[in-house]
């Protein structure tokens, strides 16, 4: 089922902004489950359709996806509650992974979540794979998650714990996808992004001087004032590299940019990218030749950023392929 755009949404930012804007999401009942992670910090997870419980050990047999949101997304953004819907009417149990800081509470560390994190996404899928050794496992991560995730791939090659990975709208090369934020309508994103980044670190910052943590108060504060940030290459040289053990924003973005590991990734994966998503260059993803047997690349002409919406002329009519896609995509490497 290739992807065709809706006949009223073919320009790629419509393509990005319709969901977010307009998409009426649907509620799930879902139930929460706090994972300590190794350095005492902790992440959320969100699980949908899972009859047994987060924590019923292998009693339930059937897939279990589990997702990755993107840039100051959620387990709440309406791509994550759209594919979580649509697999469980094929009966698929799934989990909607929030990285820290971002399920409404804020993370107990100054440091958060980066486009090269792979050390949480290794420790919940470690976890999940402990704790079901015989379910099939999928992995579906978009934008700033399935770059991480992209990257955890190459890094595991052959001992990845998981049967099958999808990437969606992965910034492959983050210097490039930096400075395409810096230009033309694009800059409305970036605008957008880095004021909620900030406005996160300001809370948290506020948080950790009035319960008395004033070393991770300090962590924060000594960053320097962020209200005249205005590009990622400031913010990720200011912010991201301090907190996470990079030189700069250039160190960043060379050792956590995902298209140098796709050749190294062994596990069954379907990367989804359009060339006309709006925060990157239009030869960002990785060609043919770099991927490997194991890798299955669909480019689209359109599509934007996370957005792929196809349906008729009538604006409320709308659907959304990736919900269509990947789905069927899944089911058939089950089945093989």
């Amino acid at each position: 089922m290739p992807f065709s755009p809706s006949p009223w949404l073919r320009n790629a930012h419509l393509q990005t902004m319709w969901a977010p804007l307009f998409r009426k999401t649907p509620l799930l009942q879902r139930s929460r489950e706090r994972l300590t992670l190794p350095d005492t910090d902790f992440l959320d997870l969100d699980w949908f359709n899972s009859a047994s419980g987060p924590n019923a050990g292998d009693i339930d047999h059937r897939p279990l996806a589990v997702l990755f949101h993107g840039l100051t997304g959620s387990s709440n953004s309406p791509y994550i509650l759209g594919l979580q819907q649509a697999l469980s009417e094929q009966n698929w149990c799934s989990v909607a992974v929030n990285f820290r800081g971002c399920s409404g509470r804020p993370n107990r560390l100054p440091r958060a979540y980066h486009s090269g994190e792979t050390g949480d996404i290794h420790f919940v899928l470690s976890t999940l794979r402990h704790r079901f050794p015989t379910r099939q496992i999928i992995a579906v991560g978009y934008s700033l998650g399935g770059n991480a995730l992209c990257k955890w791939l190459g890094e595991q090659g052959e001992q990845a714990c998981i049967n099958a990975a999808i990437v969606v709208s992965a910034p492959y090369q983050l210097a490039r996808c930096a400075t395409q934020l810096d230009r033309g309508f694009s800059k409305v994103y970036r605008t957008r992004l880095i004021q909620e980044l900030t406005s996160s670190i300001e809370q948290k910052k506020n948080l950790f001087l009035h319960t008395g943590q004033h070393h991770y108060w300090k962590a924060l504060d000594d960053l320097g004032p962020l209200s005249d940030l205005k590009s990622f290459w400031q913010f990720d040289n200011q912010v991201v590299a301090p907190l996470h053990g990079f030189v700069s924003a250039e160190d960043y973005y060379e050792r956590s940019s995902a298209r140098q590991y796709v050749p190294y990734i062994a596990t069954p994966t379907l990367l989804i990218h359009a060339m006309d998503d709006p925060f990157m260059p239009n030869d960002v993803a990785p060609t043919s030749d770099e991927c490997p047997d194991s890798v299955t690349l669909v480019l689209t002409k359109s599509g934007g950023h996370v957005g792929f919406v196809t349906g008729s002329w009538i604006p409320w009519k709308t659907e959304f392929w990736l919900e269509q896609y990947i789905p069927a995509w899944l089911a058939g490497m089950i089945k093989s």
